[in-house]
């Protein structure tokens, strides 16, 4: 897709993103295909989808700052290595080859072409009950649902 309106749905959607939190010391990443860009009280804001089984939901509720990274197509195979490992087991940024960075009080990566640092404003639990019959089949089977959050875009660097 070359139209611009719908350049931050193919970001995520079909190029992928990696969310990271924590600060260089101790963070984790993973990769996402799921959120969106927009705006909320005024505020350009970042939507991101984690699930509370996942390694990195607790660096999210730990910690005020987020960042969601856009990177290279020659960087597909590292996001699909950082999307089916886990931190809790192996160090998949070694793995992935991607180079952890400062960015404001959290992390990105080196190899991304674009980074949104964002502060969390909102969170919420999605209810599986609300979702349609096909998306819960498709989308969850027996796993959870996801933490919806909002972060207002500080920077993109």
């Amino acid at each position: 897709m070359n139209d611009p309106i719908l350049t931050p749905y193919c970001d995520f959607h079909e190029d992928w993103a990696l969310v990271a939190a924590g600060n260089m010391d101790d963070h984790n990443a993973m990769t996402v295909s799921w959120g969106g860009i927009g705006c909320l009280w005024n505020k350009p804001v970042a939507t991101v989808y984690i699930r509370p089984n996942r390694h990195t939901y607790g660096y999210f509720e730990k910690n005020e700052y987020f960042t969601v990274s856009f990177y290279p197509g020659e960087y597909k195979k590292a996001l699909g290595l950082m999307g089916t490992k886990s931190g809790r087991d192996c160090d998949k940024e070694a793995e992935a080859g991607l180079t952890a960075v400062p960015c404001g009080e959290t992390v990105t990566f080196a190899q991304a072409c674009k980074t949104l640092l964002c502060r969390k404003l909102y969170h919420q639990d999605m209810e599986l009950d609300r979702f349609p019959e096909d998306v819960k089949t498709r989308f969850f089977g027996s796993e959870p649902a996801h933490r919806m959050y909002i972060g207002e875009i500080i920077e993109i660097v």
